[in-house]
């Protein structure tokens, strides 16, 4: 081993040490005993399983995280933030404004190449370890595993990349291949996923200072995440090259992928172990799971006294505790001006099933509460707390939508936890987001989807309070001339159910409707119209001043069409401020990349 390779993993120790903690207490404390780094031999490291385990524990800071793994990316570049959910820019308003340029560096790819290289160590000296391979075979699926999700990674963002599967030194002629196409890529990820689920354990066969590694189900629930990734995008976006010389894949893929996509949905569905985390008859916490799923940590975090012992939905996640490796950020503070948009507001729907501009059960916009009467459980607890909001708790001001966000949101916070000691676990895998892929995969493939492949879904819609999806209801909606079908209500329930988890952005890309959606104004509260009294303003358009501030919101009001007609909402960011393009489905190749490497192609339009 050179002293660069001790190096580098002297700093991946020290990584591990401090911050993965718990569910890996019992691997953390050996590192104490330890003889230091800098006096071992690669031979006398990689020697027995124990090291290959210890080893492979660092990988798991590769998660995304509270703490992410992207250096100047941080984790509310990954909430949807600047999004069409979003009127918040304080995180990716280049990309939801459409102003990507090149820049010099890009932590997601030195990051990622980083960890490959370090999961490729582990690989590479695994082939010649002498010792029972049976006794090394987790941490080398494990190490394929993330080998995949940082070239997932990389696909998402950079498109085709070099691939590098051996241990590179400075002097490697490696060091300046071409770009792979990304079908390259996509086959190598898959391949990889391939080799992680062949010896990954499962969840139940997990010691209890195991729990939060990588299992079989949690390879095959991401692989069924990359498989209906790359099927849309080339079903939407077609097979055209990501930069000029990039070759399209040897065949047609798509059904192939969604099927298989299908497959291992179904194994982890029904084979996985997993449940969603359905409390909502707990009269402690009524009808609130979904705010206080995602803050859950010890008895304190909710009124009814439960743990994360209690959840069974998340897959994989990145752990976290308060004793042993707090999140860090300044989590709750900041979760709260993520600002939901007036688009993402009226996509949730009444609890007979339908949006609002077709159901009675809507109360329109008088007062500030009556919005949130009757609707989806979901939009009171990602917006306001799992609560009501009370009629005259909301000032139209300092130019914001005039709704909150929750999610993510400590219980009793500040009292409870304080800025940067928030420490619920990190959702990377659950089981929701499974019910989601499985169904829309099942309706790309088959341009249909049975009652029994929405069942998955309609076990979220029940947690949120709404009437299940069917075809028997979507048939009857249409008949009734309402503007429904079968795969926007899938696509709804996404958008919905996985807010600020990291995939709006990436799903638009893939339904090559981006630009559609992205480049229209970022609206919020409905401020009223002539004969609409609503706090804001009385019924002949006068502003009652003490509620609204138009003032403070440059770009004024915008007629839209509300759940209750034409009405006048506040404009958070002006759909001229929008300039999302076809080239921005990639990120370009970072500049300094491509001094160093003359032979890498840029992506088109940078």
């Amino acid at each position: 081993m050179n002293m660069k390779e001790i190096k580098n993993m002297k700093k991946i120790y020290v990584s591990l040490l401090a911050g993965l903690m718990l569910g890996f207490t019992s691997c953390a404390d050996t590192f104490l005993d330890l003889e230091p780094l800098d006096q071992r031999t690669d031979v006398i490291y990689f020697g027995k399983a124990a090291d290959f385990k210890d080893y492979a524990s660092s990988f798991y800071g590769q998660l995304l995280g509270w703490r992410t793994p992207y250096g100047s990316f941080s984790i509310y570049n990954y909430m949807d933030s600047s999004s069409d959910l979003s009127s918040n820019f304080l995180a990716s308003s280049d990309l939801g404004r459409g102003t990507i340029v090149v820049s010099l560096k890009d932590d997601r790819w030195d990051k990622c190449y980083n960890y490959i290289r370090t999961v490729n160590i582990l690989l590479n000296k695994a082939e010649t370890y002498s010792g029972n391979k049976d006794e090394i075979a987790q941490y080398v699926s494990e190490a394929y595993f993330f080998r995949a999700y940082n070239y997932f990674m990389l696909l998402k963002t950079f498109g085709g990349v070099p691939i590098v599967k051996t241990v590179l030194d400075t002097d490697s002629p490696e060091l300046t291949n071409a770009r792979n196409s990304r079908y390259e890529v996509v086959d190598l990820i898959l391949s990889d996923l391939t080799e992680a689920i062949k010896n990954l354990p499962l969840e139940q066969n997990l010691s209890s200072t195991d729990k939060g590694r990588v299992t079989k189900m949690a390879a095959e629930a991401f692989k069924a995440r990359v498989l209906l990734y790359e099927a849309t995008w080339r079903k939407y976006n077609g097979t055209s090259t990501d930069f000029k010389g990039s070759a399209g894949p040897a065949k047609d893929q798509i059904n192939e992928f969604l099927d298989e996509a299908i497959t291992l949905c179904e194994d982890v569905i029904y084979n996985g172990g997993y449940q969603i985390w359905n409390q909502n008859s707990n009269t402690k916490i009524p009808n609130q799971s979904s705010y206080f799923l995602f803050n859950l940590e010890d008895e304190g975090s909710n009124p009814a006294g439960l743990t994360k012992s209690s959840n069974n939905e998340f897959i994989l996640y990145g752990v976290y505790d308060y004793i042993l490796r707090q999140g860090g950020v300044n989590l709750s503070h900041t979760v709260a001006s993520m600002i939901p948009s007036r688009k993402f507001v009226d996509m949730f729907l009444c609890t007979d099933g339908l949006p609002i501009k077709y159901s009675d059960l809507f109360q329109g916009y008088h007062n500030t509460g009556d919005e949130y009467k009757n609707r989806d459980y979901r939009l009171m607890n990602y917006t306001n707390q799992g609560v009501d909001p009370e009629s005259g708790s909301v000032v139209l001001d300092r130019g914001l939508a005039g709704y909150n966000c929750s999610k993510f949101y400590s219980h009793n916070y500040p009292a409870y936890r304080k800025e940067k000691e928030e420490s619920a676990n990190y959702p990377v895998l659950r089981l929701a987001e499974v019910f989601l892929n499985y169904a829309e995969a099942c309706y790309e493939r088959n341009g249909k989807v049975t009652d029994e492949q929405l069942s998955g879904i309609n076990q979220l819609r029940a947690r949120g309070g709404v009437k299940a999806l069917t075809n028997q209801f979507i048939e009857e909606c249409q008949a009734k001339g309402y503007e429904m079908d079968m795969l926007s209500e899938i696509r709804r329930e996404r958008a919905l159910e996985l807010f600020m988890e990291g995939f709006r952005f990436d799903d638009l890309k893939r339904w090559g409707i981006a630009e559609q959606e992205l480049n229209q104004s970022r609206l919020g509260m409905v401020v009223g119209g002539n004969g609409y009294e609503t706090e804001f303003k009385a019924a002949d358009g006068t502003i009652k001043t003490a509620m609204y501030k138009p003032g403070t919101f440059p770009w004024g009001e915008e007629e839209v069409e509300t759940g209750d007609g034409v009405l006048n909402c506040v404009v958070i960011s002006s759909k001229s401020n929008h300039s999302f393009a076809k080239k921005h489905y990639l990120w370009p190749i970072p500049q300094q990349q491509i001094n160093l490497n003359s032979n890498l192609v840029q992506n088109p339009g940078y």
